[in-house]
């Protein structure tokens, strides 16, 4: 089983994570967010990430869920947002189904909370040895989250034969393929 792991926003990351029933999970791939755009005109670049994901084919996917943090103001806040609603529509149109995963969640299970960024970069590389060059830099923290909140999907996820596939809703349906935590 593939798992696409993601932390959300503009220096967040994406990360691809193999998982078999026994064997220590691989991880396959991790970009950081693609970006398009400069300083206030920044976007997260949904046709890069939609290339992305369909190439690697995931069964499922991990989202860490979202939130403004204490002190944040108002437009970093709205950027926020809406680099995570870009995230979450690329997934749902890639058809790939997802669960939305507490950061206090993911970060417990991986033994890290209350741990800062480059804790996770340090434990994402424990577990993914083989992975040094996707992970060598402390920038690339948010490939590591991503990796790290991956692992969370296929022990919180119901078995995919159970997971629908996404389809187009009926009109003026509110369908949600999103499992939530």
């Amino acid at each position: 089983m593939k798992v696409l792991g993601i932390d959300p926003g503009l220096t967040g990351g994406l990360a691809i994570v193999k998982v078999d029933n026994g064997a220590a999970p691989q991880l396959i791939a991790a970009i950081d967010i693609p970006i398009a755009g400069v300083k206030a005109k920044m976007r997260v670049d949904a046709l890069a990430i939609a290339h992305w994901v369909r190439h690697h084919h995931p069964d499922h996917a991990v989202i860490e869920r979202a939130g403004v943090l204490p002190g944040q103001g108002i437009a970093s806040g709205f950027k926020y947002g809406r680099a995570v609603g870009t995230l979450e529509a690329t997934v749902a149109l890639c058809e790939v189904p997802f669960t939305i995963v507490e950061p206090s969640v993911w970060k417990r299970r991986a033994g890290l909370y209350g741990a800062d960024k480059e804790q996770s970069r340090l434990r994402a590389l424990q577990l993914f040895p083989s992975a040094h060059l996707l992970l060598a830099l402390k920038k690339h923290h948010g490939r590591a989250e991503a990796a790290l909140i991956a692992l969370f999907g296929p022990q919180a996820t119901p078995p995919l034969s159970t997971i629908p596939p996404l389809s187009p809703p009926p009109h003026n349906d509110t369908a949600d393929n999103r499992v939530r935590l």
